[in-house]
């Protein structure tokens, strides 16, 4: 996982640039910038917007006394969206954007449970510690037995 962050943290801020620089070439410097600072300005109203009907949601979840599992996971996306549009670059707005839009952000909901099951899978293993499984070892289900030794609180004291 660090890996994958640490090359991810290098390889966005290249590509951000790579992209700035040839719509720079494409349509110039000044409304490459120009347009920056549009999609932030316009991401930034949307994040507002999408963030306070989140919380009216949460707010609504709350007062009919259920789990708001989906309005939180809407505002962390909101709140993940607005930290990409603070980034400057094309590429991190239209993430941005994309995950202010209420139908990705459904979408998103859908399939990040699913990612995160199947990473957790890959990635765990069951080890068994102790005698090999031809030893005889037996698993017995039921209510534990007390070690009928200690039976004085003093006994408990070392």
């Amino acid at each position: 996982m660090v890996p994958a962050l640490a090359l991810l943290f290098l390889l966005v801020p290249f590509a951000e640039l790579a992209v700035i620089i040839a719509v720079g070439k494409s349509i110039g410097v000044l409304a490459t910038l120009l347009l920056l600072l549009v999609f932030s300005l316009f991401g930034a109203w949307l994040a507002r917007r999408e963030g306070l009907a989140a919380w009216r949601r949460f707010q609504l979840a709350m007062v009919d006394g259920r789990m708001p599992t989906r309005e939180v996971a809407d505002g962390a996306m909101i709140l993940l969206a607005g930290a990409l549009l603070l980034t400057p670059g094309f590429l991190t707005d239209l993430a941005g954007l994309l995950l202010l839009v209420p139908t990705t952000r459904a979408l998103a909901r859908r399939l990040v449970p699913a990612l995160v099951r199947r990473r957790a899978l890959r990635r765990t293993r069951v080890t068994v510690v102790g005698s090999p499984p031809d030893s005889g070892t037996k698993v017995v289900w039921g209510v534990p037995e007390l070690d009928e030794r200690r039976t004085r609180p003093d006994d408990y004291s070392e």
